[in-house]
């Protein structure tokens, strides 16, 4: 990601872009309504600089992994966009607060305010939470296509009803093996297999979004330790 944000061809910083923008979005957007106290409408278009910036300013190549993660980085350099009163000129300069991406701001207002007094968490915590998120609704999409293209789409299934439903925080206990093979037509062992493949699929699909993500292996090791609680080997 960092490599095609500051490439020379535009097509790779046009993919860059894109990997940066789907992991961090949320967590940017969130960011400016707790910390500074954005208002919807100019969080959404300091996002859409944000992201401009990342590209025409080119912040990835000022960015020191020795001295913190990359997570940490962008979250001070949305600190200095606002710290630095950049909003209006530069929005105005670059056309009114026109788009650069196309995003569903109107999607995670609902959900940022929809959470209200229930938000505990710092700022600072809730960048960091919104990230972790973003990173798994992301895996599992990309496990849901991979599923698909694989012809394991019921793989899939059984991982979505066992791991991600239950986990939602229903008030219904977790289908048992034997209720998820009645209704998969297959048998206990076969989804005791199948969920222990898809589990291991999942977290190699984590592993790879934390490697597009991060800058070298010494990153990648504490993010998949923060994330998946497991050791990378060096």
């Amino acid at each position: 990601m960092v490599a095609d944000l500051t490439s020379d061809e535009t097509a790779d910083r046009t993919r860059g872009l894109e990997t940066l923008a789907a992991a961090y979005w949320k967590p940017v957007y969130t960011y400016l309504r707790l910390r500074w106290n954005r208002t919807h409408e100019d969080a959404a278009d300091l996002t859409q600089e944000f992201f401009a910036r990342a590209v025409e300013k080119e912040l990835l190549t000022r960015y020191e992994p020795s001295k913190a993660r990359l997570r940490t980085y962008l979250r001070l350099c949305v600190d200095g966009l606002v710290a630095n009163d950049l909003k209006a000129a530069s929005r105005e300069k670059r056309g009114g607060g026109a788009a650069v991406l196309s995003l569903d701001f109107e999607d995670v207002r609902r959900e940022l305010e929809s959470a209200g007094a229930q938000t505990v968490a710092s700022p600072e915590d809730f960048f960091e939470r919104e990230w972790a998120r973003n990173i798994f609704s992301l895996s599992v999409e990309r496990f849901r296509e991979e599923s698909a293209a694989a012809g394991r789409e019921t793989r899939f299934a059984l991982f979505s009803t066992y791991d991600l439903e239950a986990d939602a925080g229903g008030v219904e206990p977790p289908p048992t093996y034997e209720s998820l093979a009645r209704h998969f037509g297959t048998t206990a062992i076969d989804v005791t297999n199948q969920l222990a493949a898809a589990r291991r699929d999942f977290r190699r699909i984590v592993l790879g979004l934390l490697k597009e993500l991060t800058v070298n292996d010494t990153e990648l090791r504490l993010e998949a330790r923060a994330l998946l609680g497991v050791e990378v080997p060096p």
